[in-house]
């Protein structure tokens, strides 16, 4: 594992390349990943590429802990 000053560009780099690559490893692997976009909005993508807008619910049981608002737009290409 490389070693990298904290904060510098290439740490903020290796950041991202591993937080993308476990992003796409978790919808190959079936499973929706739920993450906060660009704009805020809380949003749940499926592996199919369909995304939702969700709220989240705390009082309800792990699993069952959010509610789709809606679905998004998918993305241009």
């Amino acid at each position: 594992m490389a070693a990298y000053k904290f904060a510098s560009d290439e740490f903020i780099e290796a950041v991202r390349a591993g937080t993308h690559k476990a992003f796409l490893e978790t919808l190959e692997a079936g499973r929706p990943v739920f993450y906060t976009d660009r704009d805020g909005l809380e949003v749940m993508e499926l592996p199919d590429g369909r995304r939702f807008e969700i709220r989240w619910n705390p009082s309800s049981p792990n699993g069952e802990n959010y509610d789709v608002v809606r679905e998004i737009a998918a993305r241009a290409a």
